[in-house]
């Protein structure tokens, strides 16, 4: 197989190969971003699971709140 002079010019040289090795991910590198992205979604689920534990106790404190305001025939505010 021969290769045209622009298919030649195409071909990567090492050095293309050394500048695009710099540049890459190494894994260790690869696995810190992991880590850290699984610490957050640690606790964004930890942050969820709160606000909803919240939200419900608001509810109930809602619920209490309305029927003592019944029981002394207040207004609510």
């Amino acid at each position: 197989m021969t290769l045209t002079p622009e298919q030649f010019n195409k071909l990567a040289t090492k050095d293309d190969l050394q500048e695009m090795k710099k540049e890459m991910v190494t894994k260790n590198e690869h696995n810190d971003v992991m880590s850290a992205i699984d610490a957050v979604m640690h606790k964004l689920d930890i942050i969820e699971h709160a606000f909803v534990s919240n939200q419900a106790a608001h509810n109930r404190f809602e619920q209490r709140i309305t029927r003592i305001e019944q029981h002394l025939n207040l207004k609510p505010a």
